[in-house]
């Protein structure tokens, strides 16, 4: 007997019976030994703290945990409401594009997402899965999303909220206003399949960048018109019809390549990298067979920052080496210290951005860039740096 069958067993409405109370029936069913998995595969999938951990030592592919928790959250979804009452679309598989853009800016996915500002934000996020997922990784989430526009006014993120415990914070906030996300600083917010549903895509990322030190961003892109005219050379955004586009009138911009890269420079942001996945040598805005997705990484030109990468830093007998790169966000210069096993700091840099070499990196030692104001009177935004351990 299925899990999902135990649910509906003596019950008429199968959201009466609690989440705890399905697995312990479902469990009663399987012999001892299977029993105790059960339980404690359980117990680890309730518990963030257990999860954590366990994600922390194995590490395994994002695509493998996305696959595992969208299996386990549709088990909690169906046990609440019936399949057209959630969100369609497979949210969490982007994670394993988003896997794609870090390997190939050198940065780890945990490290970037657990910076000085200690939580991040999921924008746009339909029933919360990616949001709930982060959490069980150990991180803080903001959910946010505009209540109207919801594909179902926010009610399955509250559902599932609850039914996994969880502190999320869910906000409404419609990101077509002058919205002000009332001075909250993010290490990473994930902007995914927002941006051509926005009336003034341009405003958004503008004010993303001075919030968010990170953003992954996706959205549909176009080479060329329905009639064949190409715009993938040129800096273009395509306006859609109201019925255009899956005859949903919430779309609007459907940006070139080159549009969105200039958009994303304009606004404040810098690409470390990028990819697209569809239909990706003749994709047009609205014909669903021709479809592509750009995924891109950003990092904020506004918010003071210094990161290092590799980091960790690939460990070597002898030396090793990781690029350290600043910005104070400001026109301002800015000076960049070291301080190697918590010793006094040595200067390291001196200008406004920039990017250098420590290639003196020496195992089981710690360094911690700093980055100051000119005057070497405040602390702009710091980073430590690691060697792996074999």
């Amino acid at each position: 007997m299925t899990l999902k069958q135990l649910l509906a067993v003596g019950h008429g409405n199968a959201s009466e019976t609690t989440l705890s109370e399905a697995f312990r029936r479902f469990s009663d069913c399987l012999p001892r030994a299977s029993r105790n998995r059960a339980q404690r595969g359980t117990a680890a999938f309730l518990d963030p703290k257990r999860q954590r951990k366990t994600c922390e030592r194995t590490k395994p592919p994002l695509r493998q945990v996305a696959t595992t928790t969208e299996r386990n959250f549709w088990e909690i979804k169906l046990a609440n409401r019936p399949k057209p009452f959630w969100y369609p679309y497979h949210t969490l598989r982007n994670l394993g594009v988003l896997e794609q853009l870090l390997t190939s800016a050198a940065l780890d996915f945990l490290q970037l997402c657990r910076g000085p500002c200690g939580k991040i934000a999921d924008i746009g996020a339909a029933d919360g899965d990616l949001a709930f997922l982060l959490e069980q990784m150990g991180l803080s989430v903001d959910l946010i999303d505009n209540e109207p526009t919801n594909f179902n006014r926010l009610e399955g993120a509250r559902i599932l909220k609850e039914a996994l415990h969880s502190n999320v914070t869910i906000r409404t906030v419609d990101l077509d206003s002058q919205f002000t996300l009332s001075g909250e600083k993010y290490d990473a917010i994930f902007l995914l399949g927002v941006l051509y549903h926005l009336k003034n895509p341009f405003f958004v990322l503008e004010k993303l960048a001075a919030t968010a030190r990170y953003c992954f961003l996706s959205t549909r892109i176009a080479r060329q018109t329905d009639n064949g005219q190409q715009i993938s050379q040129g800096p273009i955004a395509y306006l859609l019809g109201p019925q255009e586009c899956n005859n949903d009138s919430t779309n609007f911009w459907i940006f070139s390549e080159e549009g969105l890269k200039r958009l994303i420079n304009r606004t404040g942001w810098s690409l470390l990298s990028y990819l697209t996945i569809g239909a990706t040598a003749n994709s047009t805005p609205a014909d669903p067979e021709r479809d592509e997705r750009a995924f891109c990484l950003l990092r904020s030109e506004i918010v003071p920052m210094v990161t290092a990468s590799p980091n960790p830093v690939p460990a070597h007998k002898d030396t090793a080496k990781t690029m350290i790169s600043w910005n104070t966000g400001t026109a301002n210069p800015g000076k960049v210290y070291v301080s190697i096993d918590g010793q006094q700091e040595l200067l390291f840099a001196t200008s406004r951005q920039g990017s250098a070499p420590a290639n003196w990196i020496r195992p089981g030692r710690t360094y911690e860039f700093r980055l100051y104001d000119s005057d070497h009177t405040r602390l702009l935004d710091k980073v430590a740096v690691a060697t792996v351990t074999q």
